[in-house]
Parts: structure tokens; sequence; C-alpha cells
């Protein structure tokens, strides 16, 4: 026995007209992703370990750190650190160093630093070293960057398939501008671009895509139900009709991820603000960028029989046959 929910996000019925704003949409999205755009080239993304290489060393100190004194202790010594961040608890930091060209080169810079500490702040211990090499981070970072193309290919390939042309195409620009709203809000925040970022980029393709899938499946069974009814109006009613679905995912992803992003920490944090971000840009692009994209490509080709007037049983003229 079916059992109505008692809560809906949106009430049954609903008959919002977003197409009328399909342009605003279209206009506010091109403003943001050329803004992100802009942001990538300047001032780029803050590029962690694993795709500009360096050393990372996480240091425990007695108290809460003085990120003045451990400046103070390392320039002492001529060691020209690329940075000191806080990391969890007010007693962890992080000190970052450049790339080193060998391994012999990397531990002596960490017997270094773990020299100047112990003069300069004493108590301090270097509780965890992560080193990249110039080589092994820029073939991170390509390889980086062909699994998010790949994935673009493959997505575009399989509604390709699955739906028309004009439901792919408008599904792939669409997530191109998720990724390029995505690399602006990371660009924006300063969240180090790692590895762990490429793989919060792709949950969010992953869920944005599945996002418009939904939204393009209701859109073409609603085609073959309703044949003749203009192309604008069948996506405003199947939109209303999967807004409480839709909504309802992404409150639930939400809700979820914002624990994380709130308590998670540092090594976990970033990804959850990501997807945060992804989440709320992804469902609002499926509504409002989307769906647009399909009305603009395919209002004269999906809906090519719904120009034709159709004559209604009574008002045809019976035939008559001649005598001969």
């Amino acid at each position: 026995m079916f059992v109505k929910p008692r809560f809906r996000l949106v009430r049954d019925g609903t008959r919002i007209r977003f197409m009328r704003g399909r342009y605003l949409g279209l206009l506010v999205s091109a403003i943001l992703s050329t803004a992100s755009v802009i942001l990538f080239f300047y001032p780029g993304l803050n590029l962690g370990i694993d795709f500009s290489g360096g050393v990372v060393m996480e240091v425990r100190t007695q108290g809460p750190a003085d990120f003045a004194q451990i400046h103070a202790a390392l320039s002492a010594d001529h060691i020209p650190d690329q940075g000191v961040q806080r990391f969890g608890d007010p007693s962890e930091v992080l000190i970052r160093l450049g790339a080193q060209p060998s391994e012999q080169s990397t531990q002596a810079a960490v017997a270094r630093v773990r020299a100047a500490l112990e003069k300069g702040v004493p108590g301090a211990k270097i509780e965890r070293t992560d080193a990249v090499g110039a080589s092994v981070s820029a073939e991170l970072f390509r390889n980086g960057l062909l699994a998010l193309g790949i994935s673009l290919l493959m997505i575009l390939v399989y509604i390709w398939f699955r739906f028309e042309w004009q439901f792919a195409v408008g599904a792939v620009v669409t997530l191109i501008l998720d990724i390029t709203k995505a690399i602006g809000f990371l660009a924006l925040t300063r969240i180090e671009f790692d590895l762990v970022m490429v793989a919060a980029i792709l949950t969010v393709l992953g869920y944005s895509t599945n996002d418009k899938v939904v939204v393009y499946d209701r859109v073409r069974e609603n085609l073959r139900k309703y044949k003749t009814m203009p192309l604008r109006e069948l996506i405003d009613m199947s939109i209303n009709e999967t807004l409480n679905r839709t909504l309802g995912t992404s409150m639930t992803v939400f809700l979820a991820s914002l624990p994380l992003a709130l308590f998670g920490g540092e090594s976990i944090s970033g990804f959850a603000w990501v997807m945060l971000f992804g989440i709320v840009v992804g469902t609002s692009s499926s509504i409002f960028i989307a769906a647009p994209i399909l009305l603009l490509l395919g209002e004269h080709r999906l809906r090519r029989d719904a120009a034709a007037p159709v004559i209604p049983p009574s008002s045809a003229k019976p035939v008559t046959a001649s005598r001969p």
C-alpha cells in the first residue's frame, strides 16, 4: 500500500515557470564561470604538495603554537619556508618547504628544520613528513586533469546513447560550467588543490550528472506522453514533477556533508566544503542551466510535430462516396 509522505519540501501540483528566467540563469552562470576562469589565472589555485612538489612537516608544540617564534627559529638558520599554518588543534602546525632536488636533500632539509625547532621552539616535535618531487608532482597534475577530461567524455557518451544529442550537449556544457565554478571556489577560498580535491570534483560531477539524468528522464517520458505540448511548458512541468526528489536528495547529501566541513579537521574539511558548494551548484544548474540549454537546442527539433495543427474529430467533414 502506498503511504503518502508526511513532509514534502514542495507541495504537490506546483507549477513554477522556471523557463521564464532561462536567459537570466544562463547570464548569471556565464558571469560566474568567467569570473572563475579569471580567478584560476589570478591569483590562481593554491596547489598542494601533490601538484607543486616540496616537503610538508606536521609539527606539534608543547602549548599553543607561536607562529612568530617558529618563523624566527627557521629564519635564524636561513631555512626558506614557504608557509606555516595551523593544522588541527592549536598546538599543531604545518611547515612547508620548497621541492628538493633529491632524497638526500630532502632528508638534509628535514634535519635542518628539526635542529632549528629544537633550538628556537623547545618541546616542538616533527610527527610526520611528506615529500613529493617536482617531476612526480607534474605527473600527478597531468593525471588529475586527464581524469577530469575522461570523466566528461564518458558522461557525454553515456548521455548521448541514452538520450538524444540535445540532452548530451546540454548536460556536458552544464557540467563544464559547474567545474569552472568549483575551480573558482577553490581559488577564492584558497583551499589546497591536491588529489583529494580532484576526487571531490569527480564526486560532484557524478552527483550533478545523476541530478540532470533524473530531470531529463522525466522530460523524455513527457515528450512521449504529451505529443503536442510546447517544449517550454513540458520542461517546466517535468522540473516541477521532479522537484521534490531533486531537493530531497540534495538536502540529504548537504546535511551529511555539513558536519564534515565544520568538524572534520584539516584533512577532510576541504573535500566537504567543495562537496557542499558542488551540491548547491549542481542542483541549481540542473534547473536553470541544463534545462534552458535543452530548450534552446531542442525547441524546433524535439517538437517538430507540435507545430502541425491538430484538427479535432468534431470539425472534420464527413467524406461521402460519389455515385458512379
